[in-house]
């Protein structure tokens, strides 16, 4: 406020210096060249004429030697909005926007006025005047109302396009009053430069539109190569799962068999033939035939368990804790059926963690708690006397955490006895952890590559 006064004092000082020198100078030339007469009368005119003349012509220079020796340049309403027009022709976003905010902060005497952008539902810093310092990045904000509770906000306004926000402007006066003159400049450039504004904010928006779809497709591909990985892992399990489940038990199927074939092999009129013998031998063919046929049956079940399909996770897990040596006590819900993905996921690793933890009788109960909270699914598994480590716990489980992160989850395991000796054991937790619909997520970053310089 200092430097306006002084530079108002030495512009009024130099133009009436510069018009009394004019003003004496024609006078007195003009007096001595044409003498006394008529004509005398008319001289002080033609001065002040010539004066005003002139001062048309120096005023850009006076205004230069005042900003130089005051370090205040004076604006009015109608330089300002003259200079808004001339950034509003600029052919490059890097002359208009920052040029807009300097001229709102030079015609309202602002210390600090922002050009701000609506991208994805935010408002963008775009531009401002004085510009901040090097590496700093675009400021943003929720939406105008929080713009307007702002405390570096003195006055606001905004750009709409009907009913939508395009942009905003502001200015910040800290200890000056905001003017009638100020609110109407601020007001004309934003209907002035509605139009930039609103084609720059739609670009914006475009190119954020852009940058998400790119992150998309990158997360697209990076989950079609897990999806790939846990699909090859599944099919190495199962690989494993048939060959343990059919070489041995087939090798004494098949010498039981041969047994009992070798016995019954003989003539009937054959007294070596030993009935009982062969008996024995298909006997003992036919209990391990019945415990081929279950553990395929179990194979199957874990490869397309049907109670999945038909009543979700909670039944499958209780028809699996059925068959565990150890008892289970399962609670909570998943509030509904989700996509069949997730709860195959929930299944196959709860499943996993069931047989990691198997133990005996003896061992204690498991308790195990589904629940469906802040668009995800969770699932704890408590072992209170658990013996293997959590480290073993989490090499064992490799594979389902793998198709966890898949699918966007996570599998944790924690212990109260944990250590830095990885083979303690004692109480053991796994939290399993799962979006609850299969939708990529992307996070934004609006305004990060906004700022203009």
């Amino acid at each position: 406020m200092n430097r306006m006064i002084v530079a108002r004092a030495l512009r009024a000082l130099l133009v009436a210096c510069g018009v009394a020198v004019v003003l004496v100078v024609l006078v007195d030339w003009t007096g001595r060249a044409l003498g006394h007469g008529p004509l005398e009368i008319l001289i002080p005119f033609v001065a002040v004429a010539m004066a005003a003349i002139g001062l048309g012509a120096v005023q850009p220079r006076i205004d230069r030697i005042v900003e130089r020796v005051t370090h205040h340049r004076e604006v009015t309403p109608y330089s300002s909005l003259a200079a808004a027009a001339a950034r509003i022709r600029a052919g490059a976003l890097e002359e208009a926007l920052p040029g807009l905010a300097q001229v709102l902060a030079d015609g309202t005497g602002a210390t600090r006025a922002v050009v701000w952008l609506a991208v994805a539902d935010r408002l963008v810093g775009a531009a401002e005047h004085p510009p901040p310092g090097p590496g700093s990045g675009a400021e943003t904000v929720e939406n105008l109302a929080v713009l307007l509770a702002r405390p570096d906000v003195d006055h606001a306004v905004p750009v709409l396009d009907g009913t939508v926000l395009r942009a905003a402007l502001t200015i910040t006066k800290p200890g000056a009053p905001i003017t009638p003159g100020d609110q109407e400049l601020v007001r004309d450039v934003a209907n002035g430069a509605a139009l930039l504004l609103r084609g720059v904010a739609l670009n914006a928006e475009l190119a954020e539109r852009v940058r998400r779809a790119d992150d998309l497709a990158r997360e697209l591909r990076a989950s079609r190569q897990r999806l790939a990985r846990a699909r090859e892992v599944e099919r190495k399990r199962l690989v494993m799962e048939l060959g343990n489940a059919t070489s041995d038990r087939l090798a004494a199927l098949r010498a039981d068999v041969a047994a009992a074939g070798a016995e019954l092999g003989h003539p009937p009129e054959d007294a070596a033939i030993d009935s009982a013998a062969a008996q024995e031998a298909l006997t003992r063919a036919r209990v391990a035939l019945d415990e081929l046929l279950d553990r395929f049956r179990l194979i199957a079940r874990g490869v397309y368990p049907a109670v999945l399909r038909d009543q979700g996770p909670a039944a499958a897990l209780d028809e699996v804790a059925a068959d565990m040596p150890r008892p289970v006590r399962l609670s909570g819900d998943l509030g509904g059926r989700l996509d069949y993905e997730i709860e195959s996921g929930v299944y196959y690793v709860v499943a996993a963690a069931f047989g990691a933890l198997s133990g005996g009788a003896g061992d204690g109960e498991l308790l195990v708690h589904l629940e469906r909270t802040d668009a995800h699914v969770v699932v704890r598994i408590e072992d209170p006397a658990a013996v293997a480590s959590p480290e073993d716990l989490r090499v064992a489980l490799a594979e389902e955490s793998e198709r966890l992160t898949a699918l966007g989850g996570d599998l944790t395991v924690t212990s109260a006895a944990e250590t830095a000796d990885s083979t303690s054991s004692g109480s053991v937790e796994l939290r399993v952890r799962l979006p609850d619909r299969l939708e990529p997520i992307v996070e934004t970053s609006v305004g990060a590559e906004l700022r203009i310089p």
